[in-house]
C-alpha cells in the first residue's frame, strides 16, 4: 500500500490573525435624504466605500444615488458583464397610490429604510463578485460623482 504523506501544519501568528485583510472592500448605504427638484421628489442615499484593493482609483469615496441610478447599474452590469445580477428592492408603486398616506406611501420612513437596506444587499452582493469588480459601470457608480451615461463600457484593466 502507497504511503499518504500530509503537508506540514502551518500555524499563524496573532499579528497574521488580525491583520487587515489582503483584498479588503467595504461598503454602506446610508444617510437617505429625500429632495424635491423641479417639481419632482426622490429619495438618494449616500454610499460610502473603502477599500485596500488595487483596482479602485481611490481608497475611500463617498456618492450620492437615486433608486433609478442604482436600476442604470444593474442594466449595464446584466448587459457587460457574465455575472448574474442579484434583483434590486421592489419599486413602491402601489406605495405611489393617491389613496396611500404619506407615512405608508414611497417617502415614508419605514419604506426608506426597507429600500436602504435592500440597496445595502444589492450592492454589497455585486461589488463583492470579482467580474463585477472589473466593470467601469460599478466604479463610476461607487467612486464617480457624476453618472457618465455616454461611457464606453468594457472592463478596468485589459480582463474579461
Amino acid at each position: 500500500m502507497a504511503e499518504v504523506s500530509t503537508p506540514p501544519v502551518q500555524t499563524q501568528s496573532l499579528v497574521d490573525a488580525y491583520a487587515e485583510p489582503e483584498d479588503n472592500l467595504e461598503l454602506e448605504v446610508c444617510d437617505p435624504k429625500t429632495q424635491e427638484i423641479g417639481g419632482k421628489k426622490f429619495t438618494d442615499y449616500e454610499i460610502k466605500l473603502t477599500t485596500n484593493m488595487p483596482i479602485f482609483k481611490k481608497q475611500n469615496s463617498s456618492v450620492r444615488r437615486r433608486y433609478s441610478d442604482f436600476v442604470w447599474l444593474k442594466s449595464e452590469l446584466e448587459r457587460d458583464s457574465r455575472i448574474a445580477v442579484p434583483e434590486l428592492p421592489e419599486k413602491g408603486l402601489s406605495r405611489q397610490m393617491p389613496w396611500v398616506s404619506a407615512e405608508k406611501g414611497i417617502f415614508g420612513a419605514e419604506f426608506i429604510e426597507q429600500r436602504r437596506q435592500g440597496l445595502q444587499d444589492f450592492i454589497t452582493r455585486v461589488a463583492g463578485h470579482p467580474l463585477a469588480q472589473n466593470q467601469k459601470s460599478l466604479h463610476m457608480f461607487l467612486q464617480e460623482e457624476e453618472i457618465d451615461r455616454t461611457y464606453t463600457p468594457g472592463p478596468i484593466r485589459g480582463r474579461k
